[in-house]
């Protein structure tokens, strides 16, 4: 049956009423199969050296690439009530735009006149502390003043005190003078009363010597009074000298005291100046607050507070703005295992949503509708989902994005990795294996080393 030999049974037994064992006879068709499934086997395993790209997939969605430029909300800084809109949802507004109108809820602002009564006292201040330098000024010259005088009197005292001196020392002199004729007068009055005695002066002589001698006593107790009074004299001059310096003392530190105070006048008062003059800058600012400005060019996306007479908070969320002419990118995430393959420079494939796209992940060259991506910026700390996040931004190489794209849409990013056989890839994904950590020329410089 299976012609294994050279006796053929076939030529012996005649097998047509054996319909079952006619259908087991390989015929025609059977051997086109087999040939065909050798060719499909064939054709599979040349199939297994193909090149592949490696990759990694992520889920991510457009963003802007300066944190300017991505959608905020306008908050307001002052509580307040909403008094009138100026703008609708998807109109476009330039940087400065106003786009509210708030009023004052709190009593301590309700004063129209507010800035005009604030800028009064303010004045009123500043003239007061002008008033007290002016003082402090004129106490200056008043201490100036009587420092000049009191020069002048010490000299006018230490010429008195000199003066007694001198008269002291002249009264002096003419005492001891005095005394010098008052003991030559006693011995001459002896002289003429033992010679009156022995009979050779007169009584005569003798009364006018007597009177001689009291007029000599007379003039030197006179000496004496008057040296005595030249003392007090230099001693109330002394004083006197003393006197000044010590007046000049009490009314110098009664000025500097009144200066100080006057000093301190003044710089109390410049700081309630200066303290005004900060509440008088806050008040307008805030009057400034009460309209809510576009912080940039964009469209309003959304009112977050809407209606007139609501009331909001400070930093309470307004509206949101969608910024103009924003430089896209895609924020994407990888898990920490990919996160090492992740290079500034790399290539990514996108997906954007909306855009229709045949996709071989592993042969990008026969992709189409994809667009093309560079990774701008990899954050070096995991985000709170575990995940790294990456910044992709245009890949001016490739064909624009899409200008109908906008921030928020999705993106399906495939990072291209190195080139590997497609049966190593089909081995590496079976086993779990990462992709290559290194490219061509980092493993080339390997094996050098």
């Amino acid at each position: 049956m299976i012609n294994i030999t050279k006796n053929k049974i076939s030529e012996k037994v005649s097998f047509k009423e054996f319909v079952s064992l006619n259908m087991t006879y390989p015929g025609d068709d059977s051997k086109k199969r087999r040939k065909i499934l050798l060719w499909i086997l064939l054709g599979s395993f040349l199939f297994l050296f193909l090149p592949w790209t490696q990759n990694i997939r992520s889920q991510g969605f457009v963003t802007a690439l300066r944190p300017d430029q991505r959608p905020q909300t306008v908050h307001s800084i002052i509580a307040g009530r909403i008094e009138k809109w100026y703008v609708a949802e998807g109109d476009f507004v330039q940087r400065g735009d106003t786009v509210l109108l708030v009023s004052e809820i709190k009593d301590d602002y309700f004063d129209p006149r507010l800035l005009e009564r604030t800028q009064m006292q303010v004045d009123a201040k500043a003239l007061s502390a002008q008033s007290y330098s002016e003082k402090v000024k004129a106490i200056e010259i008043q201490i100036e003043a009587m420092r000049q005088n009191n020069i002048l009197r010490i000299d006018q005292a230490n010429n008195r005190l000199r003066m007694a001196e001198l008269q002291v020392i002249s009264d002096s002199i003419r005492f001891e003078q005095a005394k010098v004729n008052f003991k030559i007068g006693e011995e001459q009055l002896k002289r003429t009363e033992k010679l009156f005695q022995e009979g050779l002066r007169s009584l005569t002589d003798f009364e006018q010597r007597e009177l001689r001698f009291q007029e000599v006593q007379a003039s030197m107790i006179a000496a004496e009074n008057s040296l005595l009074q030249s003392v007090n004299a230099r001693i109330a001059a002394t004083i006197e000298l003393n006197a000044i310096d010590n007046d000049f003392r009490d009314r110098m530190a009664k000025a500097r005291a009144d200066m100080f105070e006057s000093m301190s006048a003044q710089f109390d008062t410049e700081a309630t100046v200066t303290k005004l003059e900060n509440q008088y800058s806050n008040y307008e600012m805030r009057t400034g607050f009460r309209y809510i400005l576009a912080p940039q060019d964009g469209y309003i996306t959304q009112a977050v507070q809407v209606g007139l007479g609501e009331t909001i908070k400070e930093g309470a969320e307004i509206i949101s703005i969608m910024p103009a002419n924003a430089q896209l990118a895609v924020e994407m995430f990888v898990s920490p295992v990919d996160y090492p393959l992740m290079r500034i420079g790399s290539k990514v494939r996108f997906i954007f949503d909306g855009w229709p796209a045949i996709v071989f992940s592993g042969w990008p060259q026969i992709t189409n509708g994809t667009f093309g991506g560079v990774i701008h910026a990899i954050d070096n700390f995991a985000s709170p989902n575990g995940k790294y996040r990456i910044l992709v931004v245009e890949d001016p190489e490739e064909e624009n994005w899409p200008e109908a794209l906008r921030i928020g849409s999705g993106a399906d990013g495939i990072a291209l990795l190195n080139d590997v056989p497609l049966w190593y890839e089909i081995w590496r994904q079976l086993n779990g294996f990462p992709a290559d950590y290194y490219t061509a020329r980092e493993k080339a410089d390997n094996k050098k080393k």
